[in-house]
């Protein structure tokens, strides 16, 4: 069965750093381009950075500078660094793949479960 699990949400003070990481894993073909969403109460979900699977990385304007995406092809990973913080930063984290299953190869995107972040003091 094909899943993304996610680790690293938690607490932490305006100005830290979390380390999220999202592993895809099941009868995976080829992995294609990843992302993180997020959203925060009374928000829409919004995109935080994405990368494609030759490694080019796009960010949001809310997370550029700060934020840093990256991947691992041979473990079925992507791994979003967050530094300084804030408490706008305050949110669910969720994994997004195009992922390539199963003996037919089918393509689609799988989420991950979600991984609360809250930024306070």
């Amino acid at each position: 069965q094909v899943q993304l699990v996610e680790s690293g949400g938690g607490l932490v003070q305006p100005g830290g750093s979390l380390r999220l990481s999202c592993t895809a894993s099941g009868s995976i073909f080829s992995v294609g381009s990843m992302a993180w969403h997020r959203q925060a109460p009374g928000k829409q979900r919004e995109l935080v950075a994405s990368i494609t699977s030759q490694g080019t990385a796009n960010y949001a304007d809310t997370g550029k500078g700060r934020f840093t995406i990256s991947r691992d092809n041979a473990k079925n990973t992507v791994v979003l660094q967050m530094n300084s913080l804030k408490p706008e930063d305050t949110a669910v984290y969720y994994c997004n793949a195009r992922l390539s299953t199963g003996l037919w190869h089918v393509n689609r995107d799988y989420w991950g479960q979600g991984t609360q972040v809250t930024v306070s003091s």
